[in-house]
């Protein structure tokens, strides 16, 4: 079974691992989506995330049609707002109308009253923060969302979002969504240490980066294996695709991985998922799974410890030079 964590500063106990729900009415049939979220709270899960823009609402919608069975007031539903629902001009941003529109529509589809943790999924140059925060704190005031929370933002957008929050009165956020794994660690040079600092908890996404670190990939490799998570990113141009992360840095990585797996007699997921939930500052990594295979592997991610000096090597192997100014900061740090 799993552990509980504080989110944050907050008094919200949340899993160590969150349940992420992108692939649900994608590669996933709601059928099989609701025998994962059975599987995930029989585990001991409790954390679950979604956006109101992952197939198009659809999601949601699986989601909600399984909360009508389930123990509402056991679960933490967390959701999204941020990105375009329709062509409308305003069917998108962090502007009032758009949230106050997205939480409703949310609401309705989650087929529930609250949202325990509603994020904005991206900074938004075109709306003035303040309008975003005042609309998000009236939210909470009014009892359709009890915390909220912010992912894809930089340290700066955080950080004055915060000052901001304290310095009128309003509902702070509680915790960042970043991207953060043994491949993607640039969440650390900035953003942690604003989380860590300001008492927000942190849950990170593709914590697998869609497939690079569960053992599917070894050097040597020339492409990525068909009907992969891979593949299917570098013919529709995401972020993880082959031709971003081939390289010797990332097969450096993933020597180090297959090693210590081997040593801990672990799948190479189960060692990434692991290294990442105990990382400083870290909450509870998001999970994403297709099958109730992947789901299985994931959730043995827990339970288990690895050594100091695994941990460190992992930790090791994994860096990489810092751009300005965070290289010349550590520099300067050294030996104080």
């Amino acid at each position: 079974m799993m552990n509980y964590r504080y989110l944050g500063a907050t008094g919200l106990k949340v899993s160590e691992l969150c349940l992420g729900t992108m692939t649900f009415g994608r590669e996933t049939s709601e059928a099989d989506s609701h025998a994962m979220l059975d599987r995930f709270v029989d585990a001991g899960g409790n954390f679950i995330d979604t956006a109101d823009v992952y197939t198009r609402g659809a999601s949601e919608t699986i989601i909600g049609a399984w909360l009508r069975n389930a123990r509402r007031d056991d679960l933490v539903i967390a959701t999204k707002v941020r990105f375009p629902m329709g062509d409308g001009p305003n069917e998108g941003g962090l502007g009032r109308k758009h949230i106050l529109a997205g939480v409703d529509a949310s609401l309705k589809r989650l087929q529930t009253d609250y949202i325990d943790l509603y994020q904005v999924h991206c900074w938004d140059p075109a709306t003035p923060l303040l309008e975003t925060l005042t609309t998000l704190d009236g939210l909470v005031r009014s009892g359709k969302v009890r915390y909220i929370g912010v992912s894809n933002f930089s340290g700066w957008q955080l950080q004055k979002a915060l000052d901001m929050s304290h310095q009128l009165g309003l509902e702070p956020f509680v915790c960042l969504q970043p991207l953060y794994n043994l491949l993607d660690r640039s969440a650390e040079w900035e953003l942690i240490s604003v989380c860590r600092n300001e008492g927000l908890g942190v849950i990170p996404w593709s914590p697998l980066r869609g497939g690079w670190l569960t053992g599917k990939y070894r050097r040597g490799m020339a492409q990525p294996p068909a009907g992969t998570r891979i593949e299917r990113a570098s013919s529709e141009g995401w972020s993880e695709a082959w031709d971003v992360y081939n390289n010797e840095h990332t097969w450096n990585v993933i020597d180090g991985l297959l090693a210590v797996a081997e040593e801990c007699g672990k799948a190479p997921a189960q060692v990434a998922l692991n290294w990442v939930g105990n990382r400083p500052g870290v909450t509870a990594p998001i999970i994403g799974a297709r099958t109730m295979e992947q789901l299985e592997s994931n959730l043995g991610a827990v339970g288990w410890t690895m050594s100091d000096e695994q941990m460190a090597r992992l930790t090791r192997v994994s860096d990489s030079r810092r751009p300005y100014p965070y290289d010349f900061i550590k520099g300067a740090s050294v030996g104080r």
